[in-house]
């Protein structure tokens, strides 16, 4: 059994697998200090100095100033700023991988299908070259393309 999943695991696939998740989770968290650090404040500072990682309901009854307070308190809240930065990092990350994909299958474009070397016979419907004045099956005459 061992060796079974030694072989498994060492096939190319499970690896290139295991390095995508590993890549792409610190990729995850360049974008969340992105989203949170670098495009949030400004968007915070046009729309009036709003930090929006501390914006919340609170449900529980009890005035907070802060998130914090509210957590700390154990109150129940409905984090509404979070979730804003989790949205827009989503959508940093899928149109980043949309890009990348995007750049991907213009690398891999299927090459051009190569020119026929063979035609059909009009009269036995066999294959012959492209050149071919008489068919070698059926020795009828054909015409040269």
């Amino acid at each position: 059994m061992l060796k079974e999943f030694k072989a498994f695991a060492m096939r190319g696939n499970v690896l290139d697998m295991a390095v995508g998740i590993i890549i792409g989770a610190a990729f995850g968290r360049i974008i969340t200090s992105f989203v949170s650090d670098v495009i949030m404040p400004p968007i915070g500072l046009l729309l009036g100095k709003v930090d929006f990682s501390s914006l919340f309901l609170n449900i529980s009854g009890t005035s907070y100033a802060t998130l914090a307070q509210a957590k700390a308190a154990g109150a129940a809240t409905i984090n509404y700023g979070v979730f804003l930065n989790t949205v827009l990092d989503f959508l940093i990350v899928a149109l980043v991988i949309f890009l990348l994909v995007r750049q991907v299958n213009r690398w891999n474009k299927p090459e051009p299908a190569a020119a026929p070397t063979t035609k059909e016979c009009p009269y036995c419907v066999s294959a012959i070259p492209l050149k071919a004045t008489r068919c070698p099956n059926c020795t009828s005459e054909v015409r040269a393309s």
